[in-house]
This record gives C-alpha cells, structure tokens and sequence, in this order.
C-alpha cells in the first residue's frame, strides 16, 4: 500500500510502498478514504510527543471503512462500516481515569498517528475502541476534519455550562473556530465571533455568528459587556494575552474555555477571576463516541467544515499549507478508494 510517513525528526513527508498491515487482536483494518491535515500532526513530524518513535505515519482525522477486523472485536462492528478515527486511540481500561469511565484522560491513552500508523496511508489498523460511526449524510471529505475539529469545539461546548440564549463567544475563526461558530448557533447560544479585522465577518455571520467583534479595533471585553458578558468564551486560537483580553467580558460565572493550544502563557491577575467568580478551563478532544455524536449532530444540522482536498501524494504541499496558516480552513488528503 501507499502511505506518507516521516523517517526523522523535522524531515521530509515522504509517499513510500510498504506492507499492507493485518489487525491483531482488538484491532481493525481501515480502508481510508480521507485523512485531514492537523496543526497537532506537527508533534509527528518533529517527533515532539512524548514516546513517540519514528518512522511513523501521521494523521488522527481519519474517514474509510472497515476492511478486515481481527479477534476479540465486538459483532456489532463490520466490513464495508463507514467509520472514522480522530485524536483518541484508545483507552488501557485499567488506569485510575478509567476505571471512573473518564476514557478521555486515560493516563495511557493511544494517539491515532503517534501510538501506531496513522491515516496518511491507503490503510491502517486501528484499536477497535476507537472507531466512531459516520453518518451516511456525510462525506469522508467533510467527516475526516470533524473528528478532530469538530468534536473538539462540540464536545467544549456541549460541557461548558452554557445554556439556550446564553452569549458564547468564539474567538478565532480559523480551523477550529469556523465549526465553533456553527456549534455555537445550531446548540442556540446568541453566538459572538470574535477575529482580528473586519475580513471574517461576512462568513462569521453566514456560519450562524449573531455578533462580530474586531479585536484590532474594539475593545473585546467592553464589547462583550454590551451583551451583557459571555457565559463562555472558546478560545479557538493559540495566542494568550488575546485569551486574556476577553476575561473582563465574562458574565458573572463565566467561564474562559481553552481548546487553542498555546504556547505562550495567559497573563492572568488574580483579582481579574475573584469578582465575577470567573475561570479558566481547558478541554480535550473527545472520545470516539463524543467524535460519533459530533458527526452525527453535524449530519443532522447541516454543519460543514471548509475544506481543500489534495490527493495523498500531495501530503507535504498540504501540510506545509496548513502550518503556514494559508488553509480555509482544513486541508484534506484523499486516497482515492
């Protein structure tokens, strides 16, 4: 089969034919259709994940079907399923986390493209703990970046606290933050999109935004206090002092949620949580049957992400695309099956 790995630290996606891989026990064999390209695949590509051992096959947004399934799988899954791969790789079951059946902060979880062979590749093998089912509704195309960006701003949302009518804002609206948008207004929150400029507004309020706010000429936080204050703002975006710059806009309880991996520090002064008993949270991605319920929440309300295909001999075109920030906003690869 082909399949794009990475050899060294820091190199080249190279495509190469190697041995097809056969499911051992628990696992199953994915014929992939579609693999989306993510920021996190960079922890792949520089061998910066904890564990991680090289040549290794990146990818944990992965859409096929069930091609082959090794022992000791439950009959409820079969050849030909539609199903899909994201962050979460699978649970050991045995840790304290699980045993509470908090699955998702499994102390030994797997990572799809940095356990074992991700879905940069025609095939790969996965633990049948973490397939999730798509919808017929949806394509691999638009399935593959949901179980990673999708399910990440769904699942946030969904356990923020928010209620109906509730102000959410979404900051950023980029890879992340254009599903967030839509989320945000299908779960009927009054739905804040906050960028920089003025260039994403027009498609912030076609994806459901009721409100636009630009950060490089307003001021976020008395601009949310217009609104009465956000129950949440979901900080799509990777930069801190913009996440600390909407803390004065949370209402009363309001809560700060971190889905954007950033690596600078959020410059927070106490006194700036203790008034408003505000906070400050983070939230993963979500486990395989959080990422079925985003796909199948997603299918039923017409929720899409943006997306650009390129076929998987284009891996390095596409990834190099992503890392710059040129996407709108997910790329995809394809296989052709």
């Amino acid at each position: 089969m082909k399949a794009v790995s990475i050899a060294q630290a820091g190199g080249s996606l190279a495509v190469s034919e190697i041995e097809r891989p056969e499911p051992a026990d628990g696992e199953v064999l994915v014929r992939v259709h579609a693999c989306g390209i993510c920021h996190s695949d960079s922890f792949t590509v520089n061998a910066a994940y904890p564990g991680i051992t090289l040549p290794r096959v990146p990818g944990h947004e992965i859409a096929g079907t069930i091609e082959a399934i090794g022992a000791r799988v439950s009959a409820d899954w079969t050849i030909g399923e539609r199903v899909g791969v994201g962050w979460f790789g699978g649970a050991d079951g045995t840790c304290d986390s699980c045993r509470r059946g908090d699955f998702l902060t499994c102390r030994n979880g797997k990572v799809s493209g940095i356990s074992f062979d991700g879905g940069y590749a025609e095939y790969t093998v996965v633990p049948a703990d973490a397939l999730a089912r798509i919808p017929a509704a949806l394509s691999f195309e638009d399935a593959a970046p949901l179980l990673c960006a999708g399910v990440t701003t769904f699942n946030a949302l969904r356990h923020s606290g928010a209620k109906a009518g509730d102000v959410v804002a979404i900051l950023g609206i980029g890879g992340l933050g254009h599903l967030g948008v839509q989320y945000a207004a299908k779960m009927c929150f009054r739905t804040v999109a906050i960028a920089r400029g003025t260039d994403k507004e027009a498609l912030a309020r076609e994806l459901g935004a009721t409100e636009y706010i630009d950060s490089t000429a307003q001021d976020v936080a008395a601009e949310l206090g217009k609104f009465g204050g956000a129950s949440v703002v979901l900080a799509t975006v990777t930069n801190g002092a913009a996440m600390a710059a909407t803390l004065g806009g949370l209402a009363v309880d309001g809560k700060l949620l971190v889905v954007g991996a950033a690596f600078d520090p959020i410059p927070v002064p106490a006194f700036a949580l203790i008034g408003g008993r505000k906070s400050i949270a983070g939230w993963p991605s979500g486990t395989s049957k959080d990422s079925e319920d985003a796909l199948a929440f997603s299918a039923l309300t017409g929720i899409r992400p943006m997306i650009e295909t390129l076929p998987l001999a284009n891996a390095q075109e596409a990834y190099d695309k992503m890392m710059s920030g040129a996407a709108r906003f997910r790329m995809v690869l394809t296989t052709g099956s």
